[in-house]
């Protein structure tokens, strides 16, 4: 890798889970382009944990650490040329909003923020200070989904006039939404927001158009305390660890004694902010939706249903496009038949498997003309780790800057809207039972 004349400085807002690929990217195989300079977030027990990592994987350290309230300093004394923000979605706008302000440019972790106040906030930010914002839609990047931009551009489908996507989360993943700080809808948007802007986004991006209209229903129907009481349960625990009911139930987040990672950054920083990363998803205090229809028309009017569960026994998504030359359907399996915590592999239509030693499936793309026989398009996956192989891409991409991008990989704060804007309205639809339009939302001329 060739290295840059000057390096961009960054900083990190935000410590837990998911800061660590930025982290471990600017400290080794991205460090001729980027110099990470100090972590920031509201508790130092987490803080000191990441600089524990630092030292203990790449022998450096350990960085300055600022709290949150001393983030104006942080940005004084540091002097970085973009802040990384990946803090509780709630208070992203916050730190995006102010690293503009500040002169700065700024990375987001999806969603860009959670409601259409914070959404304009940042737009008007943007508008006014003239900075750069990127948003890290990762899933665009995987290869499957690339490919299926390509089909969709050669225009072997035609005209697309109708969708229909199916997202599942499984009863490991989509429970753990539950568990965290995600489980209150003023902290993530719910999965409308939080998790579904990956595939509003992967929409917007195949059909190059932006929402319209959003109807939605939704609901708590699996987790929490009172479905489990109706289902019969009569043994309720507030949090995993020292509870032996959590012992019996699959759902308890199980932690192995030996995961120093878990225990750095959340249980042993719990008597610093009272943050418990093991609550019981069939306990009180749950607002977020886990069962949610939605129907989306775009502004090159074609259409979506869409459904997302975070209880089903497999995970992936199934996605169909209907147009004016033809059918394509996609089936993807990320992650196995969960029994107990145990995966188990199984094979389904649209799924081959990877080779004799079964050690995954590889997702079909298959094409239906109006008239013909089908024709299956495999997808070389490459490497499948972090969301199906677009982590690695995406960081290329933001930290070196992308050449050559013909299929517009890279998301800025108007993909960012675009994205949230879905959920935000299919959250609006959910409370009031009538349809939304997205421009009464946000002023984005972008939205067309």
């Amino acid at each position: 890798m060739k290295k840059r004349a000057s390096r961009k400085r960054y900083v990190l807002v935000g410590t837990g889970g998911r800061s660590w690929m930025y982290t471990a990217a600017l400290m080794k195989e991205f460090s001729d382009y980027g110099e990470l300079t100090a972590f920031c977030d509201v508790n130092q027990l987490r803080m000191d944990h990441n600089n524990d990592l630092v030292k203990e994987h790449y022998g450096k350290g350990p960085l300055p650490t600022y709290k949150a309230h001393e983030f104006d300093r942080m940005v004084a004394e540091q002097k970085p040329d973009t802040v990384i923000v990946t803090s509780v979605d709630r208070t992203h706008h916050r730190y995006i909003c102010r690293a503009m302000e500040l002169g700065c440019d700024a990375i987001s972790e999806k969603p860009m923020t959670v409601d259409a106040e914070k959404c304009q906030q940042i737009v008007d930010t943007v508008q006014r200070t003239g900075k750069h914002l990127t948003v890290t839609f990762n899933y665009r990047y995987s290869p499957r989904n690339t490919k299926v931009k390509e089909i969709l551009r050669s225009g072997m489908v035609g005209d697309i006039i109708s969708v229909h996507f199916e997202w599942l989360l499984d009863t490991s993943h989509g429970a753990d939404y539950f568990r965290r700080w995600h489980r209150d809808k003023r902290n993530s948007g719910g999965l409308m927001v939080h998790k579904a802007t990956h595939h509003f986004d992967l929409v917007n991006w195949w059909l190059d158009s932006s929402p319209q209209q959003v109807f939605a229903l939704g609901d708590l129907r699996f987790y929490g305390r009172e479905n489990a009481e109706t289902r019969g349960v009569t043994e309720f625990y507030n949090r995993s660890r020292g509870s032996a009911s959590a012992t019996r139930d699959p759902f308890a987040l199980k932690v192995h004694e030996t995961d120093t990672r878990m225990a750095g950054l959340y249980f042993d920083a719990e008597k610093e902010d009272g943050y418990y990363r093991d609550q019981s998803v069939f306990g009180d205090g749950i607002s977020i939706e886990d069962t949610m229809s939605v129907m989306v028309k775009y502004t090159n009017k074609a259409v979506m249903t869409y459904t997302l569960n975070a209880f089903c026994p497999w995970e992936g998504y199934r996605i169909c496009f209907n147009g004016s030359k033809g059918r394509l359907e996609f089936n993807v399996v990320e992650t196995s038949h969960v029994k107990a915590g145990t995966p188990e592999d199984f094979t389904m239509p649209g799924m081959r498997e990877l080779g004799p030693d079964k050690q995954g499936l590889v997702p079909m793309i298959i094409f239906q003309p109006l008239w013909g026989k089908p024709k299956v398009i495999d997808v070389d996956e490459g490497d499948l780790s972090g969301h199906g192989g677009g982590d690695a891409r995406l960081l290329r991409d933001i930290l070196v800057g992308a050449t050559d991008d013909p299929l517009g990989h890279a998301a800025g704060y108007v993909d960012g809207a675009r994205s949230i804007l879905t959920g935000i309205a299919a959250n609006l639809s959910m409370r009031t039972g009538q349809p939304v339009r997205v421009r009464d939302l946000v002023r984005l001329d972008a939205l067309g």
